[in-house]
């Protein structure tokens, strides 16, 4: 009689609990309100956004855009979702000196356990424009502090140089960039595509190499312009530099394609082949208007090549912060080159990347 009660005791005790307890289990394992996973998006991502770039590390994805006065980070593991993460300012221009003006198309790399920003800059003269590097040892590129480490100079002249992005073959390192054949002080606005070694992230060696210039009249509008180059390489190791062609205000700005030879050098003209005809134009149906300055990054999953990209929503609206930057899914031909296929319309729905 004594344990029967003392049972109906501590079974009257531990009974609320049991049912709190799977109540609890029951609420975590369903969806909370409001963060229900979205499966589409729309373009554009972000609206005054030129010249944009993503680096990914593993599943986080960096992006970043030119802003002119600054550079900021974007830090998301969900690219469709970029507009929900919180930029964080990692340089703000001085005041004077050869990097004060026009930080323009900076890009992120982590070489050699380091980070790297590379820019253009100038002191608000055209002819002074210029590359410079910033360098941060700490795991996340939004945390830690950048150190300033100065301009990139060509070899071996100093000339007019913008658009850095690096290449990287095996334990070999290269800067592509656009530039012009000249320090300065002409009316020349030509702009090619140059080629360097590098004996560290921030050191070029030298040679300057001109590996494209503007020669076929899509790459002349304006005036013949090569510039944002960009490496993509495919599943089975072959590079390509994909640029931009004519003048950035122009509504017809598209991006050119160039092959490397596979086992050649990058620092033979002859090892880099190109296209005749654009692989990614504008289309004014979809409100893409001077479609260029792109990047690429992978799916969370690696399964799915994306393009990132800027253009302008109405025509007419010429190179500056109307430039908006979208991205969509591209694929390859049965020859290993890239397909990117046509703008996809503002507004209109796109399954986010495989892996979100």
């Amino acid at each position: 009689m004594i344990f029967r009660s003392l049972y109906r005791i501590i079974f009257a005790s531990i009974t609320p609990l049991l049912f709190l307890n799977a109540s609890c289990k029951k609420e975590a394992q369903g969806p909370k309100p409001g963060e229900q996973q979205a499966t589409t998006f729309t373009n554009p991502l972000l609206t005054s956004a030129p010249d944009p770039f993503v680096f990914q590390k593993d599943t986080t994805y960096y992006y970043l855009h030119t802003l002119g006065n600054r550079i900021q980070i974007w830090k998301t593991n969900k690219m469709s979702r970029l507009k929900d993460a919180a930029p964080v300012t990692v340089f703000t221009a001085p005041a004077s000196g050869g990097n004060s003006r026009d930080i323009w198309a900076p890009e992120l790399f982590f070489l050699n356990g380091k980070w790297y920003i590379y820019y253009t800059g100038s002191d608000g003269n055209d002819r002074e424009h210029r590359m410079w590097v910033l360098e941060n040892a700490n795991a996340d590129p939004t945390q830690g502090t950048w150190t300033d480490k100065g301009k990139l100079t060509t070899q071996p002249a100093d000339l007019w140089s913008i658009d850095a992005t690096v290449f990287q073959r095996d334990t070999s390192l290269f800067l592509i960039w656009s530039g012009r054949p000249f320090a300065g002080g002409t009316t020349d606005l030509t702009q090619n595509l140059y080629i360097s070694r590098m004996s560290n992230p921030f050191t070029l060696t030298g040679p300057t190499v001109l590996i494209s210039t503007p020669q076929y009249d899509w790459e002349k509008r304006g005036f013949g312009v090569n510039e944002g180059p960009e490496i993509l390489r495919n599943a089975a190791g072959q590079d390509f530099l994909v640029f931009s062609g004519s003048y950035c205000g122009d509504d017809r700005y598209s991006l050119g394609i160039m092959s490397l030879k596979a086992g050649s050098d990058p620092l033979d003209a002859k090892s880099w082949n190109k296209v005749a005809t654009p692989v990614f134009t504008g289309l004014a149906s979809a409100n893409a208007f001077g479609a260029g300055h792109n990047g690429f990054f992978k799916s969370r999953d690696g399964k799915e090549d994306w393009i990132i990209y800027h253009a302008n929503s109405s025509a007419g609206q010429g190179c500056g912060n109307s430039r908006n930057v979208r991205m969509q899914k591209f694929t390859w031909t049965a020859d290993g080159l890239p397909s990117f296929g046509e703008p996809v319309s503002t507004g209109q729905a796109i399954a986010v990347p495989s892996g979100e």
